[in-house]
């Protein structure tokens, strides 16, 4: 049996469905776990070196933030996102970054402020090694965890726990699609331009223009991860299409 996931270390202070929830969380947003896959309580009891009890109590939490259904006589299943629920999620994180900033823009402490802006200049560092470097998946990974970086201490400025943890949780349904977004051609620049443009508004104590960045920021994430999804379908199809060929050859190929 493969393994893929790592075994639980038992000296961590949370408790251990917390720490089993962590896990199986970070293994859907890294795809180890994959869209559609059935979730086998046993098998991920084993993998983790754990009983079943804390598994079934972290898949039970993470079908109410949305990483898994589970189906009546059916089973539970890693949740595979349609174009509609991404659709939905944008609507409500749209509205919701929208608040976080402007009130980051009326809370923001000097040192916050410093630190958006050195976080800038760090992101735009790791997308120059990411166009002139060889490794591109490490530079991506770096970007990836700067840019997670940056929207915690922006929604931290809100001053408002409650908002921290709904976006949150509505942006780590997404986390999975990230490095396919900002992939997309031309992604990488135009998200730093429009983190300078949220970061200039906030520096001005400006509410409305920070809430208008925001508004401006998700709605370019939300059409381009929809155009990389469409094209990385069309290349799954194609890749089938050929597939399916090589393997029934018609009598002109032969």
């Amino acid at each position: 049996m493969e393994q893929r996931l790592s075994p639980i270390k038992l000296d961590s202070y949370q408790p251990l469905r917390e720490v089993v929830c962590e896990s199986l969380r970070e293994a859907i947003r890294k795809g180890v776990l994959k869209p559609g896959e059935r979730i086998m309580e046993i098998k991920l009891a084993e993998e983790l070196g754990v009983s079943r009890t804390p598994v079934r109590e972290a898949i039970r939490k993470l079908e109410l933030e949305g990483y898994v259904v589970m189906m009546p006589r059916r089973g539970t299943y890693v949740a595979d996102m349609s174009i509609r629920d991404i659709n939905e999620i944008f609507e409500i994180r749209t509205s919701l970054e929208s608040l976080s900033n402007s009130l980051a823009a009326e809370h923001i402490t000097e040192d916050e402020l410093e630190h958006l802006q050195r976080l800038l200049v760090i992101i735009g560092g790791y997308i120059k090694e990411y166009e002139e470097g060889d490794d591109h998946e490490a530079a991506m990974e770096k970007i990836v965890e700067t840019d997670i970086e940056f929207h915690d201490l922006l929604y931290h400025a809100a001053r408002n726990n409650r908002l921290v943890g709904i976006i949150s949780n509505l942006r780590d349904q997404l986390t999975r699609f990230r490095t396919l977004s900002m992939s997309y051609p031309g992604r990488l620049e135009a998200t730093l331009d429009e983190h300078r443009e949220i970061v200039e508004a906030i520096a001005n104590g400006d509410e409305r223009g920070a809430s208008k960045a925001a508004e401006h920021h998700m709605e370019n994430s939300e059409k381009t991860l929809l155009k990389a999804m469409d094209i990385a379908t069309s290349r799954k199809a194609a890749a089938k299409g050929s597939k399916k060929k090589k393997a029934h050859p018609s009598k002109q190929d032969a």
